[in-house]
């Protein structure tokens, strides 16, 4: 039988309904594919489903005899290798969020070792920085009633700073990029081109206070970033300020 022959013959067998009793031969399947090497183009999940269940031939002989053992290999070697990437990536996730824990707990064991205001600012200025990895940290207060602090090392906001730097009704904020006079960081200002905001409340009649940190890269903090280790060190901060500072009842 010709090509043409077998090329018809094959493809009124394939627009016929299926039957269990239909033999189309080696040579008539091989002969369809040679004149039509486009049909696993049409049909990929047909590759797919071959690579995976055929069983590879464990030689070849003669020339032009395409190696799909050698297919079947690169093809799983491929999606081993995609993967391990995958696991690497995990595995880095996980030793990066367990370091800033453990940082985490160093910083705010060292906030709660604090038996005054002056010891809290200097736990914040001089302690936080190393233990977090960043270059600039400042604790700020907005004028409070009846409150009258001379404390070197704290910050000195005017009233409604605070929302003005986190937002009003925000609790955080990230900034990818920026530019502070002085108001934030002080001597510092220079240093910082990221920072990350967080809103201290110093009880119900205390004054609003402002947890600052700030990295000298752009980018160090952007807006993707999770924000609730900042969050938690935040409350601590405010339960430490609460515990010490000199208000009035």
């Amino acid at each position: 039988m010709s090509q043409e022959k077998e090329s018809r013959s094959l493809a009124a067998l394939t627009l016929a309904e299926p039957s269990c009793d239909t033999d189309l031969g080696d040579e008539a399947i091989a002969g369809y594919l040679r004149l039509h090497p486009e049909f696993f183009d049409r049909h990929p999940e047909l590759l797919r489903d071959l690579v995976q269940t055929i069983t590879p031939p464990s030689r070849f002989s003669g020339d032009g005899v395409v190696d799909m053992q050698r297919y079947m290999v690169e093809s799983l070697r491929g999606e081993i290798a995609g993967l391990r990437d995958c696991a690497n990536e995990v595995i880095e996730t996980s030793r990066a969020n367990l370091a800033i824990q453990t940082r985490t707990h160093a910083a705010v064991l060292t906030l709660v070792a604090a038996s005054d205001v002056p010891m809290l600012v200097r736990a914040v200025t001089d302690d936080l920085p190393i233990l977090l990895d960043v270059d600039v940290a400042t604790l700020s207060l907005e004028p409070g009633p009846s409150l009258q602090l001379m404390i070197d090392g704290i910050g000195r906001l005017q009233p409604g700073d605070v929302d003005r730097f986190v937002g009003v009704g925000r609790d955080v904020a990230l900034y990818r990029e920026m530019v502070d006079d002085g108001i934030v960081f002080g001597a510092g200002a220079g240093l910082v081109r990221s920072a990350a905001f967080a809103r201290v409340r110093s009880g119900d009649d205390g004054p609003m206070g402002l947890l600052a940190f700030g990295c000298r890269r752009d980018g160090a903090f952007h807006p993707g970033q999770g924000t609730e280790l900042l969050r938690f060190l935040a409350k601590i901060v405010e339960v430490c300020l609460v515990r010490l500072l000199p208000i009035p009842a």
